[in-house]
This record gives C-alpha cells, sequence and structure tokens, in this order.
C-alpha cells in the first residue's frame, strides 16, 4: 500500500498570496492514498528538507509530493532530501504551483482550485511511480573544442590546466578569430594582439591541447562521455611538419590579386599565404581557387623556391576520427550583411565602412601600417560620422531586434583612436541610447566625451548623399529636434553582430537548440548559462549571443569548468527516465527512430519460434545512454510499444483523470 506524504510551499509570498494554503491543505487530507500532509513557508530551505527527511522517516512514507516552484528549479533538492531519508529519488513528484498557479493568476479562488488539481494529479502519478536505478557510462578523458577565437583559445587553456588533453578545431588557417582583428581593446585600450597572442602561443605550446586549424567538425554522435567525432582537416597543400615559416613562398608567389580575409577585403594577399603576422600555427596554405598551378596546371613557384620541400600539391583531405568526453562550441559571430541598408551607401562608396574595416585602418599591422587614410584617395580625413545601431534594435527584416552589446563601447574607442591619431579631427556619434553595462565602461565612454570632444547626437542617420568628395550625412537630433547636415570625410557604421551562417548546421549536426536568431540556447538562462539541453555540451562566447570580450573569457572559463566536471568522473550515471519498448508488440515500423532527435533508437533483430522453426524479427530497441527522455517516440509508436519511464501512459493518464474530477 502507498503511503503519499504531501508538503505544500508557500515561497514566502510567491504562492500564498495568490493560493490558499489552508484550503489546499483541506483537500490533500481527502486525497486517496494521503497519509501525510504539510505545509512550510520556505519548503527548499535547509528546514524545510529536514522536515521532508524527518517526516519520510516518521511515517513510514514510501511517496512524496512536494507543490512548490518549477521542478527546473527544485527537483534535485528535494529528490536529494528524499534519497537521504532512504527513499528512491525517483518516487517524489512536483507539483508547480508557483508558476502554474499563483504567478499566471489574479483570481485567488480560481488559482487556489488550480493548485488543488495540480496536487491532486501529483499524487496519482506518485502513486503509480516506480523505483528507477540510473545505469551508468565510462567517460573518454579528452575535450573537443569548435572554434578557435578567444572562448575557444582560454576553454582549451584552462582544460589543459586541468591535466586534460584537448583537441581545438578551427576552419581558418590560424586560431585567434575576431579579436585577432582589433586594434586595441576597451575599457583600457591595451593592445589587442598583445594580450591575445601569448595565448595563442600558449595553446600552440601546450602539451596538452592540439591544434587542427583550417579543418572542420562533420560529424558528431554518441554521448555524453563518449562523443565520437569526424573531422576533416583539409588540405593546406604545406606540409606542416616541414614548414619552417620562412615566407619566401608567400614573397615569390605571382599572383597577389585575392582579397586578404582577415583584413577585411582592404589590401590583397598571394594565393599562398599565412593570414596575418602572428598566425599559429605559422604554416602557409594555399588558397586553390586563387593558384595557378591549381587552375591552369602551370606555375610552381612556391614549390621551386621552397628551402624545406614542403609544398605539396597533391596533398588530400584527411577525415581524422576521435572520440571525446565533452564538447565545448566557441564558434564565435559574424557581422550581418549590410547590403539591405543602401541609405548608408556601404557598398557603393569606399569611405563608408563597418567598425571591424576601421580596426585594420589604425591597426599598426593593417593594410595601411597603421595610417588612418580615406580608403579612396589614402588622404587623412578631417570629419568622421559613427553611426550605431545599424541592424541592431531593427525589428525589421533586414535587421535584428536585440541589442549588439559591444557596439556602443568599441564605437567610443573608434572615436578615441581617431581623436588620438589626429588631435583636430572631428567626431559625431549617432545614437539610439547609449548602453554601457560593464566594469569601467560607462568612465570610458564619458571619457571620449569629456577628455576627448567627441560629438555624441541622440538621433539616426537618414540617409548620406555622396556630394563633392564629402559624404553628407542627413541627420536628426532627436533631443532638439534639428534636421543636421555633416559633410564627412568618412562614415564608420557600428554593424549588428549576427551567429555564424552555419549555426544551424552545427546544432543539428550536435543535436543542441538555437533561438529565434539562430545563437545557440542554453539550457537556461540563469542557471545553467553554458550547458545546453544535451548533455556534456557546453557553450561558450558569442555564439550564444552578443559578448565583449571579458564576458566572453568568463564563460570560456565557466564551460571549462563543467566539462572538467565531466573528465574528471571514471563514470557517469545517466537518467532513468528514458524509453523502454515492449518487444512483444513492436511491428518493427522504427517510425520512433525516424523522429528521435537523438538517434537513440535503432533497429534490432530478435529470434522467435513460428510454426517450429526460429526466425527474426525486426524490432525497435533503445540506447539508454543516448535518449534524453523527451517522450517523443511513445507518441509516435502506432502499436503503444514504447513508454517512458517514470511518465508511463498509465501515469499520465491517472493525472488526466485525477485533474477532470
Amino acid at each position: 500500500m502507498q503511503r503519499v506524504g504531501v508538503f505544500i510551499c508557500w515561497c514566502g509570498t510567491n504562492i500564498s498570496n495568490t493560493v490558499n494554503i489552508d484550503e489546499v491543505m483541506t483537500a490533500v487530507e481527502n486525497m486517496p492514498g494521503v497519509a501525510y500532509s504539510k505545509d512550510y513557508q520556505y519548503m527548499c530551505s535547509e528546514i524545510g528538507q529536514n522536515l521532508v527527511k524527518d517526516t519520510i522517516k516518521e511515517h513510514n512514507l514510501n511517496r512524496i509530493v512536494v507543490a512548490s516552484c518549477s521542478p527546473r528549479m527544485h527537483e534535485s533538492t528535494f529528490r536529494k532530501a528524499a534519497e537521504a531519508a532512504g527513499l528512491n529519488p525517483y518516487l517524489l513528484e512536483i507539483a508547480n504551483i508557483r508558476e502554474h498557479c499563483s504567478w499566471v493568476h489574479k483570481d485567488k479562488e480560481a488559482a487556489t482550485q488550480k493548485a488543488i488539481s495540480l496536487t491532486r494529479a501529483a499524487v496519482a502519478k506518485a502513486i503509480l511511480n516506480d523505483e528507477l536505478i540510473p545505469g551508468e557510462v565510462g567517460v573518454e578523458r579528452r575535450a573537443l573544442v569548435i572554434g578557435g577565437g578567444i572562448a575557444g583559445i582560454q576553454t582549451a587553456l584552462d582544460i589543459a590546466d586541468a591535466g586534460y588533453e584537448v583537441d581545438l578545431v578551427e576552419k581558418t588557417p590560424s586560431i585567434g578569430g575576431k579579436m585577432a582583428q582589433l586594434d586595441k581593446t576597451f575599457p583600457t585600450l591595451d593592445c589587442s594582439a598583445c594580450i591575445l597572442t601569448p595565448k595563442m602561443v600558449d595553446a600552440s605550446m601546450s602539451s596538452k591541447i592540439n591544434l587542427y586549424t583550417y579543418s572542420e567538425v562533420e560529424e558528431v554522435s554518441g554521448f555524453v562521455g563518449n562523443f565520437e567525432v569526424a573531422i576533416r582537416q583539409k588540405a593546406r597543400s604545406v606540409d606542416m611538419e616541414k614548414c619552417t615559416g620562412c615566407g619566401i613562398c608567400l614573397a615569390k608567389c605571382p599572383i597577389k590579386t585575392a582579397l586578404s580575409e582577415f583584413e577585411e577585403g582592404l589590401s590583397n594577399r598571394p594565393a599562398i599565404y599565412t593570414p596575418f603576422p602572428q598566425a599559429v600555427p605559422n604554416v602557409p596554405v594555399i588558397d586553390r581557387e586563387t593558384c595557378m598551378k591549381f587552375r591552369t596546371g602551370r606555375c610552381g613557384v612556391c614549390e621551386k623556391v621552397c628551402p624545406t620541400k614542403a609544398v605539396d600539391y597533391d596533398q588530400k583531405d584527411q577525415i581524422l576520427n576521435k572520440k571525446y568526453g565533452a564538447i565545448i562550441v566557441t564558434t564565435g559571430y559574424d557581422l550581418i550583411d549590410l547590403d539591405y541598408f543602401g541609405e548608408y551607401q556601404y557598398m557603393d562608396h569606399p569611405d563608408v565602412i563597418t567598425g571591424l574595416e576601421f580596426e585594420r585602418l589604425v591597426n599598426a599591422a593593417g593594410p595601411t601600417g597603421g595610417k588612418l587614410i580615406r580608403p579612396s584617395d589614402k588622404k587623412k580625413p578631417k570629419k568622421v560620422v559613427f553611426i550605431q545601431c545599424v541592424g541592431s534594435r531593427d525589428k525589421s527584416d533586414r535587421g535584428k531586434s536585440y541589442c549588439s552589446k559591444i557596439c556602443c563601447m568599441y564605437t567610443a574607442k573608434h572615436a578615441m583612436l581617431l581623436k588620438d591619431k589626429y588631435p583636430d579631427s572631428e567626431a559625431y556619434v549617432f545614437y539610439i541610447d547609449v548602453r554601457t553595462a560593464g566594469k569601467g565602461f560607462e568612465e570610458f565612454q564619458r571619457r571620449a566625451v569629456e577628455n576627448y570632444g567627441v560629438n555624441y547626437i541622440k538621433g539616426m542617420v537618414g540617409k548620406i548623399f555622396p556630394t563633392n568628395n564629402k559624404l553628407q550625412v542627413n541627420g536628426v537630433d532627436s533631443l532638439s529636434g534639428e534636421i543636421l547636415q555633416i559633410d564627412a570625410d568618412m562614415v564608420v557604421l557600428a554593424a549588428a553582430t549576427k551567429a555564424k551562417p552555419e549555426a544551424d548546421d552545427v546544432a543539428r549536426m550536435l543535436s543542441i537548440s538555437t533561438d529565434s536568431d539562430s545563437f545557440f540556447s542554453e539550457a537556461h538562462p540563469k542557471l545553467r548559462p553554458v550547458e545546453t539541453h544535451c548533455a556534456g555540451i557546453y557553450l561558450a562566447g558569442a555564439c550564444q549571443g552578443p559578448k565583449d570580450i571579458p564576458e566572453t573569457v568568463a564563460q570560456a572559463s565557466a564551460a571549462a569548468v563543467k566539462a572538467i566536471g565531466v573528465l574528471s568522473k571514471s563514470k557517469l550515471v545517466n537518467n532513468p527516465c528514458v524509453s523502454e519498448v515492449d518487444k512483444s508488440i513492436c511491428s518493427g515500423c522504427l517510425a520512433c527512430a525516424d523522429m528521435c532527435p537523438y538517434e537513440a533508437i535503432s533497429e534490432k533483430i530478435v529470434e522467435e519460434k513460428a510454426n517450429g522453426k526460429i526466425v527474426g524479427r525486426r524490432v525497435a530497441e533503445v540506447n539508454e545512454t543516448l535518449c534524453q527522455g523527451c517522450g517523443g517516440c511513445t507518441v509516435t509508436c502506432r502499436p503503444g510499444a514504447i513508454d517512458l519511464k517514470g511518465f508511463s501512459n498509465k501515469q499520465i493518464l491517472a493525472e488526466v483523470d485525477a485533474i477532470c474530477r
């Protein structure tokens, strides 16, 4: 006979202000199977948990229902309390009477009745609960980091420092990411390369970190602790073991017409190239689409001049199959396409540039040697207009509805760099709002105004007209209502950040989710900000949403800690709430396998005796380690052969019956 204990939480006044606790308690006392009931102001507190534990022992309870807040918040808390009292933790049920009742109702009577119904349903399900025992699985003590920007580098270094091997996969020829393109970083204005390059070198020198640059992850299968990954290592056409990075091949290459990706197309590069001087690894790659040898079969100059014979035109892509215990995604971000912002003349006039192009123009290692000059005529700009929120906070189809977070700060930085180089120049910043939420950020932005004399104009630019070798910027000062016309020499656009174009494909490959803007979704925005819903896969950096460098580095270290938590274990415990197949009625249609997002269901042949013969019959089989307990297969199964442990059809129907009473 089941003896159910029901505990009602007030949640301070969160629940008790809208739900009549006394009325719920009276109703609970008359529910079938309830042997004990108790209410308390803070059930999740240490006193509340001890109350649950002591009552289980004192009243010999074998099922527990806690009517409180969302199970996402405290289900694990009360499971631990039940287990500490000697009760199987999966004999506990949570009735969510905060989010489902008190937080969504103003009518106290309606909220109270709903709380009673939800508690009655939880009691009905608890009576049918069975003891569940988690399984165990071994762990491959190696991590994979996808993306070699500052987030990926920091994550890899932290995991390596803990003593575990890390493979860092980057699709471009060098690690470094967007941070390598920056000149200075806010709010300290220290050199970006000066603080990034040592970390890049540390990653390349670490005995625990394997760099796979010019490589991409092609396939991922398996589960937490045992991911199986196929990595395509693209042919560089240069032997990394032989190359010394002398640079002779770059200097002698006759084809220098390709636009440099690292320089944002502001200069050309040869067909054989390293992205930038501090590249790691410092080994060139041949762009086969540009190289004359690959296009026509002629040339071969780089092979002839290479002193170590490192150039290899016959090199092929390689597929590396590896196993990992944890995966961290750090794929970064891109800037939005400005083709649809014709009013700013970005596609039509060379002196309208993005913030990232500005970074390259002021960088000493950039295409102009650090001289800030107009791309059109190579002259010094005397008047520069900076336009913020280009595509950010834009609800139209061409833009993004969110704030890109970094633009206010890097625009202030750019204006200060302009004034540092040319003190007699004029800087104008058009803005919607100035958002500077970070340590030292507000002071940094105020310095641009008060110390450097940058003119901030609250308003948006309507149109830019090229005229008389100038850019006529037409805007409105919304504070004064004045219509402005500024004849600028250069315009810098703070373009919105966006998720990488391949983000959706990566999400499907990893079985993780994305939000409406294709940024990867975290498991919980407050309590699990670097985890995904797929166990063992973590997020760091701007692939999860717009972030500055300090926040990115902090999140990278947080993701590393989560991964180390997995790698440090010899075995992992599985979630026992997984699907199971009744093979006696399974038809073998495998519709469940087709819909399973975790690829946890496969075909199995069972032998049966029919007409005196042993024959094989196809049935579905669930890999309990891969199964995440989503329950999708149970509704797909036409003969009803699949049930979910802990959420069986019988239990769900019992809840429905209880609610309908």
